[in-house]
């Protein structure tokens, strides 16, 4: 079976802790894991820097806190040097995952960095809108599969009767000879290969 297609570019992103030991303790997470991992053979830039930029970072952290005079500024400074190597780091760690989107997203795991959560897009369910024509609604409904068909009804009188539009093969459909004016629901119901499905919620529009 062969592997379901990435729908998306994962994304890499550095979830970049506020305080100076957090962000030293999750710099040495990235070294850690990137430092002997196979789909990374040649960081960019070196882990070496990125070692050495914690370190200088941690000595101007110390100072920062014994209240030496300029060290404030200077452990800010250093600070803003890291995070620009990680970012650099995460630079390196996109342009690997970028060469095969059916692994990236466990590639820039591995290195011990985030992948941009994807909203899951919302389910379509039934709603009906004005059409392009006055008279006219537009109606669309959730997909009930490739094989599915759609039966579509309106109702001018609040549900008490029910007339049937052309059904069809898409999930939406257009409704014509309205009353401009008049409050109208509609309704549909899918068709499988099962039987018919229930009709849905009935959605009210005035039509324009």
């Amino acid at each position: 079976m062969s592997p379901t297609k990435q729908t998306h570019r994962p994304i890499a992103v550095l979830l970049l802790p506020k305080t100076v030991p957090a962000l030293i303790t999750y710099a040495q997470s990235v070294v850690t894991a990137i430092t002997g991992n196979p789909s990374f053979p040649s960081p960019v830039p070196a882990l070496a820097l990125v070692t050495a930029g914690m370190t200088a970072l941690h000595d101007a952290e110390s100072a920062a806190l014994a209240r030496t005079k300029g060290a404030v500024a200077a452990r800010n400074d250093k600070r803003l040097a890291l995070v620009t190597l990680l970012q650099e780091v995460r630079n390196y760690v996109q342009s690997v995952a970028d060469t095969d989107l059916e692994t990236a997203a466990t590639v820039i795991q591995s290195a011990g960095i985030a992948v941009k959560k994807v909203p899951a897009p919302k389910p379509r369910t039934f709603d009906a809108a004005q059409g392009a024509v006055s008279g006219t609604a537009k109606l669309v409904a959730a997909s009930a599969g490739r094989r599915g068909a759609y039966e579509w009804q309106y109702s001018t009188d609040g549900g008490k009767t029910w007339v049937a539009a052309p059904s069809t093969l898409q999930a939406k459909t257009t409704v014509t000879g309205l009353t401009p004016g008049a409050t109208v629901d509609f309704r549909c119901r899918p068709i499988t290969k099962t039987g018919e499905g229930n009709w849905s919620q009935t959605v009210q529009l005035i039509v324009k």
